[in-house]
């Protein structure tokens, strides 16, 4: 049988092949590889896809936090809230700035962010919050807000979420500022590594593009230490197109979502995703819960079904974060939720006769 992939960029790439080319070919034309009319183009209109007044490119997703983590002034001595429940690149880049990585647990119906943990771990030398909008849907950032004190900033990371939205608000327009990435197997994906920061306070952007530009806002005069994270003409391209189409292929995968949950509401053993009140989530991944979860996956990928796993083991038990000193136990939901999650395929193009393979040979796997 032909097998269902966790992920179909090909049909992503058959959608806009055609426009791709014709702006790879004016970039090419115009010898403009970095920076240039087409980054700027993108920057502005993700801007104003997001209703945010700047959004800056850069190289990846991960420079992309360190930036906006940076520009805020998180630096040497500071602590930063981070979710114990995400890719480690959240935690990577806090670590990257010289800060010390605080997790806190998850919530146990959504994996995002424990608000009321987060607020409990809050000290003097605290200088930003990590929500993660995980999975495509939204941290509640107005209720975050609420429980921070003045002078602590919410740095997003909105790296799955591109086009979800809150209580009427974008993923990366609801706090201080924002980090998202455009890897190819995210939402708005590129064809290679790409990122950006998006912010309504013009200093902040200065700040982000200073720094990743060698702290150089003119040829050879470096009036502070930055690196180089800058966002590539061709990827800016693609996102440019692909960004066109971000909405109607949300759609389908909101339209997938649906079918899963129909298809699988009658299955005790499988614990579907919750969406919270006033929550729009775009679904970049969809995650179900259970049990005997390493023998499911074999199976459903033994049978052709691109099944997957994010993340297996919470970022405290990783060998990265072992110096934190916090072994197993210290974050329960999340250990539980690592050993039980199971991501299924889903992305625009996927076919009602794919889902309901899936939702068969899950069925099988979970009641044998």
């Amino acid at each position: 049988m032909t097998s269902i992939p966790l992920v179909d960029l090909g049909w992503q790439h058959a959608q806009v092949a055609d426009d791709v080319a014709t702006g790879w070919a004016e970039v090419l034309a115009r010898t403009a590889f970095v920076g240039g009319p087409a980054v700027s183009r993108f920057e502005a209109e993700y801007a104003a896809y997001l209703g945010v007044e700047h959004c800056v490119g850069v190289a990846n997703g991960t420079d992309a936090i360190e930036l906006a983590l940076r520009a805020v002034g998180v630096g040497p001595g500071d602590e930063c809230v981070v979710p114990a429940n995400t890719f480690i690149a959240t935690a990577e880049a806090v670590a990257r700035t010289g800060a010390t990585t605080v997790l806190v647990d998850c919530r146990p119906d959504d994996a995002l962010i424990d608000v009321d943990a987060a607020a409990a771990a809050l000290t003097p030398r605290t200088k930003a919050v990590l929500p993660v909008h995980l999975y495509g849907q939204m941290v509640d950032v107005a209720g975050l807000a609420a429980r921070l004190p003045e002078g602590v900033a919410i740095v997003e990371d909105a790296a799955q979420s591109q086009g979800a939205r809150r209580d009427g608000i974008t993923a990366g327009a609801a706090g201080t500022i924002a980090a998202t990435s455009f890897y190819p197997g995210k939402n708005l994906g590129a064809y290679g590594d790409a990122g950006a920061v998006m912010t309504d306070d013009a200093e902040l952007a200065a700040a982000v593009r200073l720094l990743g530009a060698h702290g150089s806002e003119r040829k050879y005069v470096h009036d502070t230490l930055g690196f180089n994270s800058r966002l590539d003409a061709l990827q800016a391209v693609v996102l440019s197109v692909k960004l066109r189409r971000l909405d109607a292929w949300n759609e389908e995968r909101r339209a997938a979502a649906k079918r899963y949950e129909a298809l699988l509401s009658g299955v005790e053993q499988v614990t579907l995703p919750v969406v919270a009140d006033g929550s729009e989530p775009v679904w970049h991944l969809y995650v179900v819960q259970v049990d005997r979860r390493d023998e499911v996956l074999a199976e459903l990928n033994a049978g052709g079904i691109g099944a997957g796993i994010h993340y297996p083991t919470p970022v405290h038990l990783t060998g990265a974060f072992a110096g934190l000193g916090q072994g197993k136990g210290a974050f329960p939901v999340s250990e539980a939720m690592g050993e039980r999650i199971l991501s299924l395929p889903l992305y625009p193009g996927i076919t009602a006769e794919q889902q309901e393979r899936v939702a068969e040979a899950l069925t099988a796997a979970v009641t044998r």
